[in-house]
């Protein structure tokens, strides 16, 4: 699995108009699961993520978890991450999961995450989404398990 993480002050995903995710201080996840993923993968993405020590503590180091703050994620979809972008001006989406396959680690991610203490809302997968946020820092993270 593939995803890219944003620390957030807020951010929300609305699908037609209505907001039907959305967190404040935390994260934005954006998650593509990855043709040959196995059932595994969604649970090692989320103790990675919820350990991820990319807050600041006290002293303005970044030393401390989504958990030790008591932040909470957005986790939306995002097969554009399997990107293929090698060849030509069209990128091949080829290495990302099946839908239905994508569909099922996606939402055993967020599970996942809810499972390592960390609370979690989502987009809607397959679905037009618009995704508002407000990067904090910024700092961005690119992980792959």
């Amino acid at each position: 699995m593939r995803a890219l993480l944003q620390r957030v002050t807020e951010a929300q995903v609305r699908v037609d108009g209505a907001v039907i995710g959305q967190t404040g201080p935390g994260l934005m996840i954006l998650v593509c699961a990855m043709a040959g993923d196995t059932a595994d993968k969604p649970a090692q993405l989320a103790a990675k993520v919820a350990k991820l020590r990319i807050f600041a503590d006290d002293e303005g180091k970044m030393n401390r978890s989504v958990r030790d703050i008591g932040g909470a994620a957005l986790v939306v979809s995002q097969f554009t991450l399997a990107a293929d972008t090698s060849r030509g001006n069209r990128p091949g989406f080829s290495s990302a999961a099946p839908p239905l396959e994508g569909e099922a680690l996606y939402l055993a991610f967020a599970d996942a995450l809810r499972a390592e203490g960390v609370p979690c809302q989502t987009g809607r997968f397959g679905a037009d989404m618009k995704v508002g946020l407000v990067n904090d820092g910024p700092i961005t993270i690119w992980l792959d398990v």
